[in-house]
Formats: structure tokens, sequence, C-alpha cells
């Protein structure tokens, strides 16, 4: 012992266990250190839960051991439980890391993907450094995680480094326990990691001839070629940013009509070249996450029209592994950075089937021998006054796990929405919402959701007894879990689901006034929901308010085009008689009619009171969008129209029947539609329908407070993706005094809705109710 208090003091011995995100972040050489600091002896080791200690020593020195442990962990590290026993003293000599083991119950979590260090670009850009342009350098505190974790313990044999034998340098390096790289499980250098390699799209040939990949790369970039770049989840496709007939050819070979692209940059510099930032934008953009971030295109932002055309924000991100930094270092200016598929395809991920599948678009592959075990898509996260609220929550995030208050009691697997589609495992406290997987519509992307619950069942050694899914019968996600067995099933509405996502986001459990206004869901009366007020609490809701609800003309074909809806609506705001003048009437002739005859037969025309497409009907009066290219795009185009000066707001009744408040819009249709017809500014009338329409929500919500009592509202579905709304609706219910409760962690859209599942599972297990 190093103490000198050692003949004092009898030595104790103490066994911690540690739970929580405590493997692949450094935590084994973190506990050495203090140990041998101390001059404590006995071990540190990975097991199926977590960490395990064993450590003897003077009191003294075990109690500051032990209080070292709770209030200092590694940067990514994040300690959930730790729990210490007093055993008898052996009297062993030094601190060593055991050999992990699997033991029983496996609770251990894995980290996510982590950004490339300081550190490890310092190395990646000295010529002097051995590690220089090795576009695989990472250590403890950076580098891929999630994404080649096969099983747990996490270590090097659980990996997909797996096959890479260690050489001498690196094998010294991850055992010496003063080297950052101890126990870094994907640790190599050029003489034994992964090779990169740039390949010809059709014959699999290296391209370019000066035998550097990345040279070769950046070439084909500034030649205004489509490069298939693979990173830590899965290829994207790469082209020159300012290159309009580069981006307008990645467009038409991806079938990606008029959705933006996003956009790497160098650095921060460059990001304000083409941005506003604020600080939370700086820290999002320069953290160990490294999402995506939606901000406001700066005016004359030197980017091709047809990277993000209308749209007055870029999603930005900076380089986030080795093989970015390079590119992104030698081509020197932004590079769109898409998802390597065609559209509605899920991200490939696979070699084979990334050259199979992206063949017909890039033009050649940046591409390595380090397999992907876990596909996982950027992430992405808006930002405006200063907040940020995630839209895709995947890689940089998942897996990491959410807290579940109650607990579950049996193991819940939630199987989430269609559209944005997520799942999540839930056990005790920990709810796991998986990554991003996209829209349940065709047979790749149920794959990769089948394949997606398998891991994280093994993963996380998870198997459900309960089986949460979404009302509506022809979501592939419901038909998955009615041909589960052994389990029991629990339908959960969509709208309950949104605002239990936004109370387990919160760590609450209600009651709450829910506003959950979306596009649309399925109705336990047969109608189609969208624009709802729920008195909800975890367990169950009741329907305390709606949108007035209008035909959806055509079922889905409203959708895809907007001017249906804005047919419906503007027939039921006047009753059938139409004013003259109205440019969306004119626009549409004889369909217009024919649209209204479909609506009132009511053949395949539900009715709805979808927030969602209101929005997208006073797009199409407003000349706007007529038709959608996107999920979501005649709204956003709205709301990016809205002038921000414009404070005055269009007036709505509410009718309440004792039982329902119903926000009438069809005045808010009307107002859009008089405004229209006498010239008004497009942005003017936009604005004013987004605060009055604000207005009549927080009205509707005061009506149900008097009547309930319940005086907090809690905020979600994928309306509320839309800041000007968002920001409005916040800032009026909080002048009538209510608390607020909105998004932090899960997105608001569909892709929150496998939590908000697995929550009200949990709790109705809990409570006994079926």
């Amino acid at each position: 012992m190093s103490t000198g208090r050692a003949g004092a003091e009898a030595p104790i011995r103490v066994r911690i266990t540690i739970e929580g995100i405590v493997q692949g972040v450094g935590f084994r050489p973190h506990v050495h250190s203090l140990a041998r600091r101390l001059g404590l002896s006995g071990w540190v080791g990975n097991d199926g839960r977590g960490v395990f200690i064993e450590a003897e020593g003077v009191p003294d020195d075990i109690e500051r051991f032990q209080e070292d442990l709770r209030r200092c962990a590694p940067p990514l590290a994040a300690v959930h439980r730790m729990t210490a026993i007093a055993i008898p003293a052996c009297g062993d000599r030094g601190f060593h890391i055991a050999v992990s083991r699997e033991g029983t119950g496996r609770t251990a979590l894995i980290s996510p993907d982590v950004a490339t260090c300081d550190d490890c670009l310092a190395e990646l850009f000295d010529p002097a450094d051995r590690r220089y342009r090795h576009p695989f350098v990472n250590c403890t505190n950076c580098g891929p995680r999630f994404t080649i974790a096969r099983d747990v313990p996490y270590d090097r044999p659980a990996t997909t480094m797996a096959a890479f034998a260690m050489c001498e340098d690196c094998e010294r390096e991850y055992r010496d326990p003063a080297d950052r790289r101890f126990h870094a499980q994907p640790v190599c250098c050029p003489a034994c990691g992964p090779t990169l390699r740039l390949l010809g799209s059709r014959d699999g040939r290296r391209a370019g001839d000066d035998g550097d990949p990345v040279t070769g790369a950046v070439r084909l970039l500034r030649s205004g070629a489509v490069l298939a770049v693979k990173g830590l989840g899965g290829y994207h496709l790469a082209v020159d940013a300012a290159d309009e007939d580069a981006a307008r050819t990645l467009r038409a070979r991806k079938h990606r009509e008029e959705k933006p692209f996003a956009v790497m940059v160098p650095d921060l510099d460059a990001a304000r070249a083409l941005c506003e930032l604020d600080t939370e934008a700086e820290r999002l953009l320069t953290g160990p996450r490294r999402p995506i971030v939606l901000l406001p295109r700066r005016p004359g932002a030197a980017v091709a029209a047809s990277v993000a055309p209308g749209d007055r924000r870029l999603g930005l991100m900076l380089p986030y592994t080795p093989v970015h930094h390079l590119l992104a270092a030698e081509f020197a200016r932004p590079y769109v950075l898409t998802s390597g598929n065609l559209s509605d395809e899920p991200i490939a991920y696979r070699d084979a089937d990334a050259f199979t599948r992206l063949a017909g678009i890039a033009d050649a592959f940046l591409t390595h021998d380090r397999p992907i075990h876990v596909r996982a898509d950027d992430s992405v996260i808006a930002v405006g006054a200063g907040r940020a609220f995630p839209m895709r929550r995947s890689r940089g995030y998942a897996p990491e796990p959410l807290r579940l208050s109650p607990p579950a009691r049996r193991p819940v697997l939630a199987c989430g929405a269609e559209l944005k589609s997520t799942f999540c495992l839930a056990r005790g406290e920990h709810a796991f919402v998986s990554h991003h997987i996209g829209d349940l519509e065709n047979y790749e992307t149920l794959r990769s959701f089948t394949e997606g619950i398998e891991h994280f069942r093994r993963l996380f050694d998870v198997t459900p007894r309960l089986v949460a899914h979404d009302l509506h019968p022809e979501y592939l996600s419901t038909k998955y879990a009615r041909e589960l067995t052994d389990v029991d099933l629990v339908g959960v509405q969509h709208h309950h689901a949104h605002i239990a996502s936004c109370l387990a986001d919160n760590e609450e459990a209600g009651p709450v006034i829910g506003v959950a206004y979306d596009g649309l869901g399925y109705g336990p009366d047969g109608t189609i929901w969208g624009g709802e007020l729920l008195v909800a609490d975890l367990v169950g809701f009741d329907r305390a308010g709606r949108l007035a609800p209008v035909p959806m003309p055509g079922g889905t074909a409203a959708i895809r085009q907007p001017w249906r809806m804005a047919a419906a609506h503007l027939d039921a705001a006047y009753g059938g008689t139409l004013p003259e003048g109205l440019a969306v009437r004119t626009r549409h002739g004889t369909r217009w009619d024919a649209v209204l005859a479909v609506a009132g037969s009511g053949v395949n025309s539900p009715p709805t009171s979808s927030a969602g497409r209101l929005f997208d009907a006073v797009a199409s009066i407003l000349g706007l969008r007529d038709t959608v290219a996107y999920e979501g795009q005649a709204a956003i185009v709205l709301e990016q129209r809205a002038d921000p000066a414009e404070k005055a707001a269009y007036p709505a009744r509410l009718l309440d029947d004792g039982t329902l408040v119903t926000i009438q819009v069809g005045d808010l249709i009307r107002a859009v539609a008089e405004d229209a017809r006498r010239g008004e500014d497009p942005a003017a009338v936009s604005a004013r329908f987004h605060n009055g329409f604000a207005v009549a929500t927080a009205a509707a919500c005061v009506r149900i407070r008097e009547a309930t009592g319940v005086g907090t509202a809690a905020l979600s579905g994928g309306v509320f993706q839309n800041r000007l709304l968002l920001g409005g609706l916040v800032g009026a219910l909080r002048f009538h005094g209510f608390r607020v409760l909105t998004h932090r962690r899960v997105p608001p859209n569909d892709g929150g809705v496998s939590l908000g599942q697995a929550a009200v599972a949990a709790a109705r297990d809990t409570r006994g109710v079926a």
C-alpha cells in the first residue's frame, strides 16, 4: 500500500457493481487509475450487468475510492446504479483488469457511437504520428460502439473488430494503463486495422490512380461524380454541395424529387457561412453525437438550388468519423452527405447489398472492410430560439436508454407506428428506443425492423411478455405484434401513445391535457383522428376536444394532393357555396367538383380531424403547394412562408356540447380564403393562421381545464415539428397559467410513438389494467 497508513488501520475489502453505460467508454481504465492512485489492490472487469470491482485498502482510501467513482466518470459514461458490499480482506497485491465474464441476467448497456475526439484528430493530421491519415483512428473516448457491437460484455471478440488481430504496438497501448487506448476495443492502426478502398461502381475494381483512396474520392467529387461513402451506421451518397448538375443527378438517380439533402461542412466557420448559428446549434454541431442540425439558411448561401429546393433551412453536420474528416480537409468545402438508399428504402449498410442497391446511383464507392453490425441513420435535430428537439433519434443517441416510470413489471416490446418507425424494448426502469428504422411500407424496411428487434432482444437480454401495438389493423407493425406467441398484447390508441411519449420523455405520469396534432391516426370511433385534445395519463385517456372534422377525399390521395383537403375544408366552411375569385378553385377546374362529389358520397372519404391535413389545406389555398413530393412538405412550406413579425390572429369559435370541445376550424379557413381573395401577402396570411390556431387551441385547453381541473398541458404529434406553432402555443398556454410539457429526447412525430406505447403497457400492467 502507498498511503502510509496500513500499519494504523486494518485493510477492508468491498465488492462493487456498477450499472449503466460503463462498457466501451474507458470505465475500467478509469477505475484502474483511481485504484492505483489510492494504492488499492483488487481488480475491475466487465460482465453482463456492467462493471464489477473488488477493491482492498484502508477504510479512508476505500471511502474516497467510492466517492470518486460516484463523482467522476469518463466523459462518455453514465452511471445509473452503484452498489457495494463488504467482503473479507484477502491481502492480495496490485490492481488489475480481470477477464470479462458473462454472468447471469445481462443488463449491461452499450454506448452510442461517438464522434472522433480532439486527441485522435491531432494524430490523424500529424505526419509524425504512426496513425497519420489512418481512417479508423479511435480511443476509449471516441469511435464506433453500438454499430459494431454484436453482443455483451462489450469486448473486442463481441464486436466486428474481432477479425482484426492487434499488432504489437496496438497491443502494447491496449495493455498499458497509462495509455488512453487502454482496453479501447476498436483500437487499430495502419498495420493491423481495416483498410479503406476506392472502388468503381460497375466492376468493383480500385478507382483512381494515385493509391490514396481519399485523394481519389476528392478528385471524383470535384469532377461532379456521385460517391458512396461507408460511414458508422451505413452508406451515404456524396456530391459537391455547390455543383447544381451533380445535385440534380443525385436526385434523379435516387428518385428523391424535392426532399432536402443534408450537407457536411468542414468546420464551424463553414457552417456559419451557410446558416445562422446560435450557441445551442454550435454545441450540437461540435458535440460528440454529431447529428444533422436544421438551421436557418443565410441569404445567398453557396449551395446548389437542388440541395434543398424551396427550403429556407439547411441540415448541416460536421465530420464525425476519420474518413469524413479526411474528405472534408482535402475537399475543403461543403459536400452533400445523404442516406445511401433509394427513396423509401432503409439505408444500405452491408457491403454486398450496398454494391447491388447503389450501383445505379454511385459512380464509385469509398468503402472499407470493417463490418457494420447495426444500420443507424444520422440523427436530425431542429434548433430555434436557443432550444433543440429531436426530429429523428438514431446514430449518436441510440441505444442510450430512457428512464421509465413506473418501471416495467414485465418486459415490454412496443412496435411503434408505421411512418418514421422505431420500436422500444423496456425492462425495469430502462426503455431502449431503437434507432430510426424508416417507413414500414416495403419488405426491406420490415426486415430491418424485425432484425433490429432481435438484435436488441439479444443485446439487452429482454424476452418480452407484453407487446404493445397501434390500433390500426393494417400497420405492418400491428400485424407483426399480432403474429407473436406467448405474449400478452396491449393495443394503444395512436394519439394516446403520442401524449404518453411526451409524458415519458419528461418522466411524468399525468394527468395532463394532451394536445395531439399530427397527420392521421386510427380513431376508436372509426374516423381518422389527428387533431385531438385528450385528458390523459399513462393508463388511459378521455377525448375532451378535437378539430371539427371534414371528409378526406380519396383517402391517402388527399395526403399527396393537399388541394383535395382545401376543397373539403372550403366546402365545409362555406356550406357548399364557394365565393368567387378563389384561385385554388380555378386551378383545378372540373376535378374540383368531382372530388367534392366523392367526399359527399362518403366513398373512400373518411371523416378526419387531422391538424396536418388542415395545414395542407391552408398551404393549397394560398397557392404554396397543391401536391407534395414527401410527407409534411406543404405544412413545412406554410410555416417557412409565415412572417414572424405578423402578430394578428384569425379568430376561431369553440363549440362545447358538455362532453366535447370542438375547434371550429372553418372560421380559420374562411379568414384565410377571404384574405387570399383580397390579394393579401401569403406570408402575413400564414402567420395569422398559425397565430389564430394557437390561440384557439389554448382557449380549448382553458375550457377543458375548467371542466377537469387539470392544469398541465403536454404537446405531441408531428405537427409540433412546426416551431412557429409550437412557440405560439407554448406562449399562449403559459399566458393562461398552464404548465407545459414538450419533447426533449424523443421526436414528437411517430418516431416517439414506441416509447409512449411502452410507457402505457408498463403502467397498465403495474396497475392491473387490461
